[in-house]
């Protein structure tokens, strides 16, 4: 993944191009395997080796609701950022560890024995 410095008014040739928006560090980004000539005139000073830093979430009294109309993802106090871009719902040797001791897992079991027992 090469993050990029996009200016506001050029995001939208950014996206045609193939860039997308990583929101948690509020940064275009070229998609790792995608070739980055097009988006030459766009790299950082720092080169392809740039990353931007996240961006500080604000402190909240109780968890965060979303509302589901806007489409914006809800993080929960479970929530667990992977290290890459795979299904959490299925089995995955690099992020199991993770899952599994963040509670997340024995959350989902949980949920889906309800589930069968509500369909039961």
């Amino acid at each position: 993944m090469m993050f990029l410095k996009v200016p506001f008014a050029e995001k939208d040739e950014a996206k045609a191009l193939g860039a997308r928006w990583n929101g948690e560090r509020k940064s275009w980004y070229v998609p790792d395997g995608k070739p980055t000539e097009a988006f030459e005139k766009w790299l950082p000073p720092g080169g392809a080796d740039f990353v931007p830093a996240k961006a500080a979430a604000a402190p909240k009294a109780k968890p965060a609701s979303v509302d589901s109309y806007v489409g914006k993802s809800v993080i929960g106090k479970l929530y667990q950022e992977l290290p890459h871009d795979c299904n959490p719902f299925e089995v995955c040797p690099v992020c199991a560890p993770a899952l599994a001791s963040s509670g997340w897992q024995a959350a989902h079991q949980d949920v889906a024995r309800l589930l069968v027992g509500l369909r039961g």
